[in-house]
């Protein structure tokens, strides 16, 4: 699967993101090394900091479904990531990230977003 294709997937699931506050949708398509798609989106809530981000409503909902750090090939975002979801994709072991930011499509590791990250290292 091209990334263009990866980044349509997380296109079209955007608009089931639930975002009646800032009307921001975000939707998010992950690549599993078997070749599956595993989408999440936003959800948003009045209490604001119970919202999620689209990243982890999708590795959440991957890993419930038995996949684990490692499984996973790509991540595609409708908007640059938030710090905490390089942190997850960091985490999860994406070989890379694209998506989209002031209008153009950009494609990263996650070393390259999140620099000197925290891992599982640090708690030693």
């Amino acid at each position: 699967m091209s990334d263009a294709e990866l980044l349509a997937a997380a296109d079209a699931v955007a608009a089931h993101a639930y975002a009646p506050y800032s009307n921001f949708q975000v939707g998010c398509a992950v690549l599993t090394r078997e070749g599956h798609i595993i989408e999440g989106v936003n959800v948003e809530n009045a209490s604001y900091p119970l919202g999620v981000c689209a990243e982890p409503s999708a590795f959440a909902r991957a890993i419930a479904e038995g996949y684990r750090p490692g499984d996973f090939v790509a991540v595609a975002i409708t908007a640059s990531p938030c710090g905490g979801c390089r942190q997850m994709a960091r985490e999860m072991g994406v070989d890379r990230v694209i998506f989209r930011n002031g209008g153009r499509v950009v494609t990263m590791t996650p070393d390259e977003l999140l620099p000197e990250s925290f891992d599982s290292t640090n708690l030693s």
